[in-house]
């Protein structure tokens, strides 16, 4: 069954993103715990500032060098070459690409080593000088991992252009598995090195665990250096525009560093951490349902009414389950940081400080998750500048807010600014899609999205009102009383929404209810994979 899943192509977008969703449940568990382990072990300090500060540099390469070919033009380019039985070119453009940003990858890699006291330096001008060593030296070990991604990338293209999205989706666990190797063996022997290395083995088990399936599926490595390739040139002159749109990003995240750097110890370990907890939903559902919907938006990106229709879908299916979860994000969020969180070094100061973070950051959830969607339908139209400007005026935006708005409040000024500039980046990409392909009209968006907002809403008002309920009836000073308070809660606040939709006949319910019954307990179901609009 396992070697049936790995080999299936998944070509439904609710079952592929059901498998992703389920693998990024795994893995957003696994960095759950891998935060609890670091936020135990080192707390909100000196050391793990150093850690998130160590990734800025890294990260800025490769999403500037590798995302910006990869994910922008390589899966429309190489799932286009494979739509048409042109299986030899395809690879053979894969390669090419491979070549072309892994020598310009270890180019930018070198020059990082080489300048790394210097970048770090103008990144974290509130470190002392001994922060700024060690910081400078997990920099250097750290980027190492950008080549095992960019390997990674490449195959996971392949995969996903072939929707084989089982194997694909298993890569996030092995990264924070690896980090979790790290922080548990390597931490003990190296100190705040070891994280730095548990990072690099998490980036080689990412690409590692996709190799087989890729080879099995015809790719073989050649060293095919050649601009004359047709692929290779269609992927360069769309990444342009990708690269900048993601340089705008890792700028705005390097602002947010540097400002964080200069706010109370801790701010900028608050900041990631409250990322990483609202990037759960994120990751679980606005990702899974984007990354399944690519290869299928780019297939219809000459079918104007079938893309139309195929993105709509979408963008409700994600509203659906994101908009709940950001109101229960909000109201159990003090619940949900003390169980994950309230551990070793993190005293009650630093759980408040992520509490406050958090709830800015659910305001904007739903915004955030329907950026990725929305930014890939534009790739798939062969338009990497529309998601570029937007972006960059978001960040702008983003820029001057967090200036402003955390010198007045601190870690909350700098939350805020960042769920403010999401939702205007999101209002933005929305605007234009809409104009760009008259996708969305009231009755197919507008009515479903206030149904889905009133189950959301009557829902988590319940949970609330459930956690004073069942207070009296748990030790909440204990750490299994505060997650058995947040459980119960939640799962109450779940099933009213589930119980809410069923009544009000919420389509995207039946479509999710349909797919799991089909795929759980293979009952045929004779509801088609898109339902009637109203």
């Amino acid at each position: 069954m396992i070697k049936k899943l790995i080999n299936r192509k998944i070509d439904s977008i609710t079952a592929a993103a059901l498998i992703l969703a389920t693998a990024s449940f795994a893995s957003k568990i696994l960095g759950l715990v891998r935060d609890r382990i670091l936020a135990g072990s080192f707390g909100l300090g000196n050391e793990l500032d150093i850690y998130f500060a160590s990734f800025r540099v890294p990260d800025l390469i490769f999403n500037i060098v590798v995302l910006g070919a990869i994910s922008a033009g390589f899966i429309p380019v190489f799932a286009k070459l494979i739509s048409q039985k042109k299986e030899k070119e395809a690879f053979k453009t894969a390669n090419a690409v491979l070549n072309l940003v892994m020598i310009t990858l270890l180019f930018l890699c070198l020059l990082g080593i080489i300048f790394a006291p210097t970048i770090v330096a103008l990144l974290t001008p509130g470190f002392t000088p001994e922060k700024k060593i060690i910081t400078t030296e997990l920099t250097r070990i750290m980027f190492l991992s950008p080549v095992f991604l960019l390997l990674s990338s490449i195959t996971g293209g392949i995969l996903q252009s072939y929707k084989r999205f089982f194997i694909y989706s298993l890569s996030p666990i092995m990264y924070n598995f690896g980090i979790i190797i790290g922080a548990l063996y390597f931490a003990p022997i190296w100190g705040i090195r070891g994280l730095a290395w548990g990072v690099v083995l998490g980036s080689f088990l990412h690409f590692v665990v996709q190799l087989p399936i890729v080879r099995k599926l015809g790719f073989n490595y050649q060293f095919i250096l050649s601009l004359k390739d047709s692929g290779a040139r269609k992927i360069i002159k769309m990444m342009l525009p990708r690269t900048l749109t993601l340089v705008t990003v890792q700028l705005n995240l390097i602002v947010i560093t540097i400002i964080a750097s200069t706010l109370s110890e801790g701010s900028l370990s608050a900041f990631n951490f409250a990322n990483n907890l609202q990037s759960f939903p994120l990751g679980l559902f606005a990702i899974s349902f984007a990354v399944a919907s690519f290869p299928t938006l780019s297939a219809l990106s000459e079918n104007k009414k079938e893309f139309a229709r195929s993105l709509t879908t979408t963008t409700k299916q994600i509203l659906f389950f994101i908009i709940p979860v950001s109101i229960l994000l909000l109201v159990l969020r003090a619940q949900i940081v003390r169980t994950i969180f309230g551990t070793g070094e993190i005293g009650w100061e630093e759980t408040t400080m992520l509490l406050d973070a958090v709830a800015f950051f659910s305001i904007s959830l739903f915004a955030q998750s329907i950026i990725p969607l929305f930014s890939r339908a534009f790739w798939a139209l062969h338009d990497a500048k529309t998601p570029f400007l937007t972006s960059l005026f978001s960040v702008i935006i983003n820029i001057f807010l967090a200036f402003y708005l955390s010198a007045q409040y601190g870690i909350i000024g700098l939350v805020g600014a960042f769920s403010i500039s999401a939702i205007i980046n999101a209002l933005l990409l929305y605007y234009f899609i809409n104009k760009k392909t008259d996708f969305i009209c009231h009755n197919r968006i507008y009515k479903p999205l206030l149904k889905i907002s009133f189950a959301g809403l009557f829902s988590g008002y319940l949970s609330y009102k459930t956690l004073y309920f069942i207070e009296p009836f748990l030790q909440t000073s204990t750490g299994i009383g505060i997650f058995l308070q947040g459980f119960i809660a939640g799962i109450v606040g779940l099933i009213l929404y589930c119980i809410l939709s069923w009544l009000m006949k919420i389509e995207e319910f039946i479509i999710f209810k349909n797919s799991i019954q089909k795929r759980l307990f293979k009952t045929k179901i004779e509801t088609t994979e898109f339902i009637t609009e109203d």
